[in-house]
């Protein structure tokens, strides 16, 4: 019995030589549509094109040429029912046993700039994935492939035919995960093209949320060894590794925290960062000025952290930061000397940031039980003349620039979280306990460890004081004025307090919890 191939691809990487092997060692007839038809012919393979084995002509500009019953029924005849044989012999259809075909390249289309709406439109592949979900549902009988990476094991199965059922249903498996995610990005993309579009997609929620990522890598494991974890997506594209060994599950977690940290400065930046959350941060007139105020926070937490800068790293800086251990240095650039004192730290890794990537606009995704908690990521620091001072005494003007600064680090703190400041630099951090007065003493206590003076600081917290005990203990700690979003039951209370102790302090209106 004659045994068919169906090759029509985009990517024709491999195609010759697997086309090759299915001729001259297993024996298949290959049936073909335009480009890859004559790419085989000018290879000398034998092939025969889909408008002559159906006998009905390509039309439409090649819109309409595979949707035919002389491939479909090729193709999801079931080989164990005498009623689908017979309807094949009755109609002149022949079994098709092999299908290989990648679609349309309406991702690469739509992602160049200024792509032209008919253009995107003209890149969806019809044909393609109808062959593709045929073959796929009748894996029983057909193979069907979608990722020329397959070509090999596909050849290893015809010649160990053992293996061929469960590779069959392995390669259906990923056809349905293919054509789902070719589905997403072309709804994704006509939901952003929309002259009138959804009410409730208007904020960018449609009514069926669809996540659909490549994958990029296996990562050795997740957060803890005995977790299993991939890294889907383009995060790759973002970054480039200069050394060091492989990321894991942690560090890119970091990572992505520090590159959202470091793009809330303009001024020359150092964040010092541990388990996503900033143990000390800087700015200044140079890196080296701002790594000493940010390393001064706390000398301890660095030991294995994540460094992020905003400026090229310099030998001098890297000399310093070679005298610690850490995990990743995140910087837009590196010079040739820096590059040359971290080589010598070969575990080390070295991330170059692309320009943009801390404005990313992207959502923040939580996988919950059922589901998903979809968000918009939290780019708005809030408008300063929005701000209200809500105390007697109003704030001096270096006070005002410290509680900026503190601002936008508490924004990157997980709540409960509190941070004390003066100038542009860090004193002490406190993050994630239960109650916000816990977070106050720690970053007290942390600031004592570091024997930093917080007399005359000012006083940070992303979310209300819901009692006035927390802004009692900065007080007594030091600190002079707080910031705040205010909206508490006992505002009054807080007010009062600040009063009472000469402090000065200001209401955002707005809050930065951190989950």
């Amino acid at each position: 019995m004659q045994k068919l191939a169906l090759l029509s691809v985009s990517d024709k990487r491999g195609l010759v030589e697997f086309a090759t092997a299915l001729v001259k060692t297993y024996g298949y007839t290959l049936l073909s549509t335009g480009g890859t038809a004559k790419l085989l012919a000018e290879k000398g393979l034998p092939v025969t094109e889909v408008s002559q084995h159906t006998g009905f002509p390509e039309m439409m500009e090649g819109r309409v040429k595979t949707l035919h019953p002389k491939i479909h029924g090729g193709l999801l005849c079931r080989r164990d029912k005498a009623d689908h044989l017979a309807a094949a012999r009755e109609h002149g259809i022949a079994l098709i046993d092999l299908v290989v075909v990648n679609l349309y390249p309406f991702e690469q289309t739509v992602a160049k700039k200024d792509v032209h709406f008919e253009e995107a439109i003209e890149n969806i592949d019809i044909g393609g994935p109808s062959m593709l979900r045929s073959a796929a549902k009748n894996h029983e009988a057909v193979a069907v492939v979608c990722d020329p990476d397959d070509y090999t094991a596909v050849l290893a199965a015809y010649a160990e035919p053992s293996g061929l059922p469960a590779l069959r249903r392995k390669l259906a498996l990923k056809v349905f995960q293919r054509t789902a995610s070719y589905d997403a990005a072309i709804a994704r993309y006509l939901e952003t093209q929309a002259d009138e579009p959804d009410l409730e997609a208007l904020s960018g929620y449609p009514k069926q949320f669809s996540l659909s990522y490549p994958k990029a890598q296996s990562l050795r494991y997740g957060e803890n060894p005995h977790q299993k974890a991939a890294l889907y997506g383009s995060f790759h594209e973002h970054f480039s590794q200069l050394q060091g060994k492989e990321l894991s599950y942690n560090n890119i977690l970091d990572i992505t925290s520090a590159t959202y940290l470091i793009g809330e400065f303009e001024k020359p930046t150092v964040c010092i960062l541990k388990h996503t959350n900033p143990c000390g941060v800087a700015s200044a007139d140079t890196l080296e000025a701002a790594w000493e105020k940010a390393f001064a926070t706390d000398r301890q937490a660095p030991f294995g952290g994540i460094i992020v800068v905003n400026r090229t790293l310099e030998v001098g800086l890297a000399k310093t930061i070679a005298e610690i251990f850490t995990e990743v240095i995140i910087a837009p650039r590196f010079s040739d000397e820096a590059l040359a004192i971290f080589a010598k730290k070969k575990n080390l890794r070295l991330m170059i940031a692309k320009e943009g990537v801390g404005a990313a606009s992207l959502f923040d995704v939580h996988s919950v039980i059922g589901g998903v908690l979809v968000q918009d990521r939290n780019k708005v620091l809030g408008n300063p003349a929005d701000f209200k001072v809500v105390t007697k005494r109003q704030p001096t003007a270096e006070e005002l620039a410290a509680m900026m600064f503190g601002w936008r680090v508490c924004k990157h703190v997980k709540s409960n979280a509190i941070v004390y400041c003066r100038g542009e630099q860090t004193l002490g951090v406190g993050a994630g306990q239960m109650a916000r007065v816990d977070s106050s003493r720690i970053a007290v206590w942390k600031a004592g460890e570091a024997k930093l003076d917080l007399k005359g600081c000012v006083v940070v917290s992303e979310a209300l004081f819901p009692f006035a005990d927390g802004l009692i203990a900065a007080a007594e700690a030091g600190a002079t004025a707080a910031i705040q979003p205010g909206g508490s039951v006992r505002d009054d209370e807080v007010i009062a307090a600040a009063d009472a102790r000469g402090m000065a302090m200001v209401f955002t209106g707005i809050r930065h919890f951190r989950h």
